[in-house]
C-alpha cells in the first residue's frame, strides 16, 4: 500500500474502467438524474456491478452513485468479498459516499474528476453543494487503509468533465 501522501498512478485497466463510469454517468442524465456513475470491479478486473446517481428520480438526497453501488454490493457480494474489489467513480466521492465505501470494506477507490474540478463545473448550484473535503481524509481516517487513485489527467479527465456538459447551467 502506498504512503498516504503518495498518489498511485492509474493503470490502463483503471483508465478503461473510469471510461465505464463516465458512460454510466451519461445514462444517469438520460434517466433524469445528476451526471455521476460508479462501477465495482472484482480482483480479476471484471465489472460486477454499476450504479447511477438517483437523487432526482429516487427523491433521495443519499442516492449518489457510489452509495447506491455500495448498498447493492453489500447485499449481493457481501462484506468479506468486497475487500478484494475496486470501486471506480466518475468524480471524487463526497464525504457521505467515502464513509459508505469505508464501512463496506472495499479496499481500493479510483476516481476521474477531483472534487475541486467538480466545484468549478457546478459553482454554487443548489443541487450540488460541493464539499471541499478530500476523500482520502475520510477513506483513510479509520482503522484500515484504502488505496485511492485519482484524480486522473488527460483524455479520461476531459471525458469526465464533458459528461457534465451544461448540466449545472440549468
Amino acid at each position: 500500500m502506498p504512503d498516504a501522501l503518495e498518489t498511485p498512478r492509474p493503470t490502463d485497466l483503471d483508465l478503461a474502467r473510469l471510461g465505464d463510469t463516465i458512460a454510466v454517468s451519461r445514462r444517469s442524465v438520460d434517466h433524469g438524474n445528476h451526471p455521476f456513475g460508479a462501477v465495482l470491479v472484482d480482483a480479476d478486473g471484471q465489472v460486477v456491478l454499476e450504479a447511477e446517481n438517483t437523487v432526482v428520480t429516487g427523491d433521495d438526497c443519499t442516492g449518489h452513485a457510489e452509495t447506491n453501488l455500495v448498498r447493492a454490493a453489500w447485499k449481493t457480494i457481501g462484506a468479506e468479498a468486497l475487500a478484494t474489489h475496486t470501486l471506480y467513480t466518475s468524480c471524487e466521492p463526497c464525504a457521505m459516499c467515502s464513509g459508505a465505501i469505508y464501512w463496506s470494506g472495499i479496499s481500493r477507490v479510483v476516481f476521474a474528476l477531483a472534487e475541486t474540478d467538480l466545484l468549478a463545473l457546478t459553482g454554487d448550484h443548489d443541487e450540488n453543494p460541493t464539499m471541499s473535503l478530500d476523500c482520502r481524509t475520510v477513506l483513510n481516517g479509520g482503522q484500515r487503509a484504502i488505496e485511492v487513485v485519482g484524480p486522473v489527467h488527460g483524455s479520461v479527465a476531459d471525458e469526465a468533465r464533458a459528461a457534465h456538459g451544461d448540466f449545472w447551467a440549468r
